[in-house]
Order: structure tokens, then sequence, then C-alpha cells
């Protein structure tokens, strides 16, 4: 039985936006595709994740990646142009949108989060929601114009768009995204130093997984004591790691900065916790992304985003949502070397894999590109 709240939180998420396809829409571009132009608030991890490795595929049309807060949009060429909606539209991209759209081949949306859970959901702050609601829902009242196409970025997600046709979008990032800086080893192990690190980047979105963690990561700390912790938290969710010694406790940093972040350290390793929710349901194993650049070993819960053990999987740690067991898990990695490297090279493999699945590019456009040239 659901609580009041729960009920209240379900009913305001059914009077939010959802997208909508424009009438006529065929989940295909309207005409011949000349180039690709992203909107997003550039740079972020979701264009990085999804696009970046896509759009440079063979048979893809040129692209283009354009930061929504950049004022002046006058000097784009709409002409032929298929427009990629990345979470975020701004009032300027909505105007340039209406006073272009017939000379458009296309406009699609891509989302990689269930931003109505979110916004109804107890963890995100209240600015953040609000946020949320002005970046990515208000705007899908004005999309709803323009839109060919939704792409989103797990099965799950997809279902809960109301939508007949969602196209799945999983992510496949490009191997400099993860894969060591040149001149380093295809995968140099970490030292297992006197120190060993282990790690949680997330934000106050997952403060039931702070929650989790915390106990868990005292236990491992009193236990072990080489071992020390790296958290990334501000708000509700720093205030849970008070008090800890050999805790550090960070602010986010931003995106490009988190990357540059693994360029000369690593993580022996990272943890990936999802706390059972509606939220969580539709997450995509991106953090494994994450893990292979800081050449950790991962623990990841299991469920539908990382999925379950498998013998293609064996290796990587995905266990249940228990801190007994995700205890023991931790402790394990630090005191077996064997355990530890199996899990790092089979979460590198599955994120080769990832990034061999961008060579198929956006099959829809690139397929467009290549009958109207043909065509020509």
């Amino acid at each position: 039985m659901i609580s009041l709240r729960e009920s209240l939180a379900l009913w305001i998420e059914r009077k939010l936006p959802r997208p909508q396809l424009r009438p006529g829409a065929t989940g295909r571009p309207r005409g011949p595709v000349k180039r690709i132009i992203v909107f997003g608030r550039m740079p972020n991890p979701t264009f990085d994740y999804y696009f970046a490795a896509r759009l440079a595929a063979p048979g893809m049309p040129p692209s283009q990646a354009v930061d929504i807060r950049n004022g002046n949009l006058g000097g784009l060429d709409a002409e032929g142009a298929f427009i990629i909606i990345c979470r975020y539209a701004s009032l300027n991209v909505l105007s340039w949108l209406d006073a272009n759209a017939d000379r458009l081949s296309g406009v699609g949306l891509f989302l990689d989060d269930d931003i109505p859970a979110v916004v109804t959901g107890r963890d995100a702050n209240l600015r953040y929601r609000f946020l949320l609601c002005f970046r990515a829902l208000w705007p899908l009242r004005r999309l709803k114009r323009h839109l060919d196409i939704v792409w989103a970025s797990t099965p799950h997600l997809a279902s809960t768009l109301q939508l007949e046709e969602v196209q799945v979008l999983p992510p496949a990032p490009p191997e400099t995204l993860w894969m060591p800086r040149a001149g380093g080893s295809d995968l140099a192990p970490n030292s297992f130093s006197d120190l060993f690190l282990i790690a949680y980047h997330a934000t106050g979105v997952h403060l039931e997984e702070h929650r989790f963690l915390r106990p868990i990561m005292e236990e491992v700390l009193l236990q072990r004591p080489q071992a020390r912790f790296e958290v990334f938290a501000d708000g509700r969710a720093a205030s849970i790691w008070e008090g800890m010694e050999r805790v550090s406790v960070r602010k986010p940093i931003p995106w490009n900065e988190y990357l540059a972040d693994a360029n000369n350290r690593t993580i022996d390793v990272m943890l990936v916790p999802l706390h059972p929710s509606r939220v969580n349901d539709s997450r995509a194993p991106t953090k494994r992304i994450d893990v292979a650049r800081y050449k950790a070993a991962g623990v990841f819960s299991e469920g539908a985003a990382y999925g379950y053990e498998t013998r293609e999987s064996a290796g990587e740690q995905r266990v249940p949502y228990d801190r007994d067991i995700w205890q023991k898990v931790i402790l394990g990695l630090i005191d077996d070397r064997k355990t530890h490297d199996l899990a790092t090279v089979t979460t590198h493999r599955l994120v080769q894999e990832m990034t061999q699945s961008a060579n198929e590019g956006l099959k829809v456009l690139a397929n467009d590109i290549t009958t109207s040239l043909r065509c020509e």
C-alpha cells in the first residue's frame, strides 16, 4: 500500500508535461539530412556518453554541438539540418526552432533520466527540481510542434514516456573518454601501495545511496587501516559523511575537470550503488565508463542498469543492495589482488564493447543521408 505522499507524487507526476511527436511524425527525418546540430548545455557527459562517437562514425553527416547558453544562434545554418535536443532546450533554442521549422530536416529529443520521477522524488533538493522543470519539462509544450524522433537511454525509460514509438539509444562512448592517455599501457594495474583508495562519485540526487554507504565504509575503514575513502558530495549528501576519519569529501566539479581528474591517478575501487527506486529503474550503465577511466575495480548494484552476474560478465562485481554483502565484497577486493584485477579487466572489456557499438552511428540519420546522396 502506497503512502499519501507517494500518491500525491504520482498525481503530480501525471500532470507534468511529457514528450509528444508532432502531427505526421514518422520516427524518421522529414527530408534529406545535410548536417546535424546538437543543442545542450555543453560540454556535458550526456553528449559525450551517447553522441560524440556516434556522430563521428562512417557515413554520418557533418555535425556540431552548440551550447544552449549561447545567446546568438543566428549564425547557424538551418537548411537541411537535423536538430538533436540533448536533454534541455532554452528559450533561444525554442524560438530558433519556430523561426526555422520549414528549413529543417527534422528534430529529435534525447532523454537519459526519468525527469518527472526526479522532480517528484525525495532525493533532489528544491532548487534542482525547479531547474529540471524549467530546463527539461516546460520546453516540451513547445517542442511538440517540432519533434520527429524521441530517443531514450534505456528500454525502461522509454516505457515511461507514454509514446507509441521511442527509439532506445544506449551509451556508446569514444575511446578517448575512458582509455589511458597516449604513452600509457592499455590497462596498467593499480599499484596496491600502502594506501588503498575507494571512491564514490555521485551527487545529492543519490541521497539514499550516500546513507547506504556510510555504515559500510565506517566498518571497512575500521577493519582495513590502509584504506581511505573519497566521495563527491555537497549539501545534504556531504553532511552524511561528517565526523569520519580518512574520508575526503569533494564538491562535484565541472565535466571537463572531472575528465582531467583521471589523467594522473587511478582509484583502486569505485562504488556504484543504486537504491531501488523508480528513478534508478531507468538508469543506464554510464558509471561503468567512469570506473574504466580510473582503471578501478567497480562494485555495481545488480539490476536493470548493470545487469546480473552472467558467464559473459563473470568477474565484474554485481551484487544485491545489501549492506553486509557490499561490505564483504569491498573487503574482498582490498585483500585479493586476483579478484580485483579480474573485476578491472572485465569492466574494461564491457566498456570497449559499448564503444564498438558506436561504429553504427545514428542509423536513422545515416541511412537518410546515404539514400539522399544516391538520389542526387
